[in-house]
């Protein structure tokens, strides 16, 4: 196969930011245009506080969760609210841990090996779903709603019981604010500022069930817990957390451009305008895949491909001949070619991810952005195949 020049496009996108995390900002952002009067006080100081609950009450008002559930920040992101969850609530039942991409294996290893449980866990190839019938609603589970380096998520929540004993704990990092999530089946659900609202990275939301509050009010396990993962006090559950007080020092401007990006978003419409602009983004680069012959979804079932993290494969046989370090390197060569352009940034996969293309599509990206990056990444290809061929 002979490979087909390809010009060089003229237009590129005005916002090249397609980074699964930290993600693009929010359209129209600005340093400056952060409040910066609160910088230097003290975090338990009141004025802080309250802003630090606004900060709250406005993700509540966006995500929408029932009333009766209680919001709260973690130290280290999504890491820390889901590390948090484990450490704070895990053993008292069984556990089970649905493991299809990288983080799942993560909080596989945790469970297994730092907490010293026997999980059982559930496992599918890049790509795939497990069989998530075999979920036990008499056990706890540990799950990704969608799977940030995989490229997949989970289509429905039809395998959660309504009557279920144990907790489900949900990592939605790269599915909140940009997927419907059923709230009446989560009981722990973790995200990150810097996903899918484009925040600053450090700091973490857990958004609590009364089940899963009742399991910190009842459980004790017989494991220390790090302090930047204690959710609790001499009572039980530390409910002050629910009143913007943080579990150690939180950076102020980080919670300022948190406070912007919701601002933003119930600004655009809410959670249903976020989640069509991320389905109109999504779409917009799936046509493109659809008519490439180079390129394909990752995810072979369509129900379970991601709309933010849009993980792509390579299926022209020039490539996939290569071995994996073959690959990689086509891979390497590809970003460089794009970024030294300004084209297009951050379109590589994770490092433990199958080589291929990942673009984040979530609400703060524009749609014509997605289009202007399309024949970007036919230009690359073209000519990272023909320094192959060579």
């Amino acid at each position: 196969m002979i490979a087909q020049a390809v010009a060089k496009p003229d237009a590129k996108p005005a916002r090249p930011w397609f980074s699964a995390g930290p993600t693009a900002k929010r359209p129209g952002w600005s340093l400056a245009g952060l409040p910066t009067n609160l910088l230097g006080r003290g975090i338990r100081a009141p004025e802080v506080v309250e802003r630090f609950a606004y900060g709250l009450r406005l993700t509540r008002e966006v995500l929408s969760p029932p009333e009766d559930y209680v919001l709260l920040y973690t130290p280290g992101s999504d890491t820390g609210a889901v590390e948090a969850a484990l450490w704070g609530m895990l053993g008292e039942r069984s556990v089970q841990v649905v493991a299809y991409e990288n983080f799942g294996q993560v909080w596989a290893t945790d469970v297994r090996d730092h907490l010293k449980l026997e999980p059982e866990v559930l496992t599918a190839p890049w790509g795939e779903l497990p069989d998530m019938s075999r979920v036990d609603p008499s056990k706890d589970v540990v799950f990704p709603w969608n799977g940030t380096t995989s490229g997949v998520r989970v289509d429905n929540a039809d395998w959660i019981s309504d009557d279920r004993e144990g907790l489900t704990i949900c990592d939605a990092t790269s599915a909140a604010f940009a997927m419907d999530l059923p709230w009446d089946k989560l009981d722990v659900t973790t995200f990150s500022f810097q996903k899918a609202l484009g925040g600053e990275a450090g700091i973490g939301v857990m958004v609590l069930s009364p089940r899963a509050v009742a399991r910190l009010d009842t459980y004790r396990p017989e494991r220390s817990i790090p302090k930047v993962l204690r959710l609790t006090d001499k009572k039980g559950f530390d409910r002050t957390l629910a009143d913007g007080v943080v579990i150690n020092t939180y950076s102020i401007l980080t919670i300022e451009d948190w406070i912007d990006a919701l601002e933003w978003a119930k600004g655009a419409g809410g959670l249903p305008e976020l989640i069509r602009r991320t389905e109109r983004n999504y779409a917009a680069l799936a046509e493109w895949v659809e008519r490439t012959e180079w390129v394909a979804m990752l995810p072979d079932r369509p129900e379970i491909r991601s709309t933010t993290s849009v993980c792509l494969k390579f299926t022209d046989p020039r490539v996939a001949a290569l071995d994996e370090a073959g690959q990689k390197a086509f891979v390497k060569r590809f970003k460089a070619l794009l970024e030294d352009e300004g084209a297009v940034f951050d379109m590589e996969p994770h490092r433990y991810a199958p080589p291929g293309l990942r673009l984040w599509c979530g609400c703060t990206v524009e749609t014509a952005d997605v289009v202007d990056a399309t024949p970007w990444l036919e230009w690359a290809f073209a000519t990272a195949v023909s320094e192959l061929s060579a």
